[in-house]
């Protein structure tokens, strides 16, 4: 029995275009009702949201069963610690702030088994294995696993041509707010600077076997960047979403007084 089929990583690797949502609200069972939405992708967030591994584990309970993929993103790009989320049951990892091909090319051997890579077995007493129901796991899961590495910094932007050549990282990640601010934006993604950096790496990645992924909060961008080539496209972020929805409900309440 073979590690699961990753179907993010397939839709990818054929330019598919995937939309997605941010998860930052650190609940599994807000994520629960999250897959209830039809998103092909949810991002569960444990750089700036605060999930810990179990926590991590349990959006990964909920999420497994449903038609969206759960990509988690780590905290910070070492190999223990995507180790440990893909031994919880991850199989796609978004890692931040990747500036190098070399950083880049760690990360790619930190996700794969020997002889391709650096991880550690251990998995078959886990989630990962299905707790060692999966007998082929380690034999199948180099295969299954997907990469996804954070461009925002102009160092990033600058070594971007040889992040693509890396083998083994299947789409690169726009952060337009890290980005914009070590442009000297802080806080004006929509600069036209930035705006303007934003495109170029899009269609740069776009050109090349890997996918291009960016978030933004509206759908006129959203569509603004599949145009451009974006594979992977999340619209929103949950806890913004829900703030927005219920301010103005109670201030459309409290105008009935």
């Amino acid at each position: 029995m073979p590690a699961p089929h990753n179907p993010f990583k397939a839709a990818l690797a054929e330019k598919q275009p995937q939309i997605g949502l941010w998860v930052t609200s650190a609940e599994a069972s807000m994520t629960e009702l999250i897959t209830t939405a039809g998103f092909d992708w949810l991002v569960i967030d444990s750089e700036h949201a605060p999930n810990d591994l179990r926590s991590l584990r349990d959006h990964l309970m909920v999420v497994e069963p449903t038609p969206s993929h759960a990509v988690v993103r780590v905290p910070f790009g070492e190999a223990w610690i995507l180790k440990q989320v893909l031994d919880a049951g991850a199989q796609t990892i978004l890692v931040p702030m990747v500036d190098t091909a070399e950083h880049a090319t760690e990360m790619a051997s930190a996700m794969r088994y020997p002889p391709q890579g650096i991880r550690g077995m251990g998995a078959s007493g886990g989630r990962a294995s299905h707790f060692g129901k999966i007998a082929d796991y380690v034999a199948t899961a180099n295969d299954q696993v997907c990469l996804l590495v954070q461009a925002e910094s102009r160092a990033a932007l600058e070594n971007l041509d040889d992040i693509l050549t890396v083998d083994g990282v299947d789409g690169v990640f726009i952060g337009p707010a890290d980005l914009s601010a070590d442009m000297g934006y802080p806080g004006n993604a929509g600069a036209p600077e930035v705006q303007e950096a934003i495109a170029a790496t899009i269609k740069k990645i776009a050109a090349s076997d890997k996918a291009a992924g960016i978030l933004v909060q509206d759908l006129g961008s959203a569509q603004k960047y599949l145009n451009m080539g974006a594979t992977f496209v999340a619209v929103g972020i949950d806890t913004v979403i829900f703030a927005k929805a219920i301010r103005k409900l109670a201030t459309d309440a409290k105008g009935l007084l």
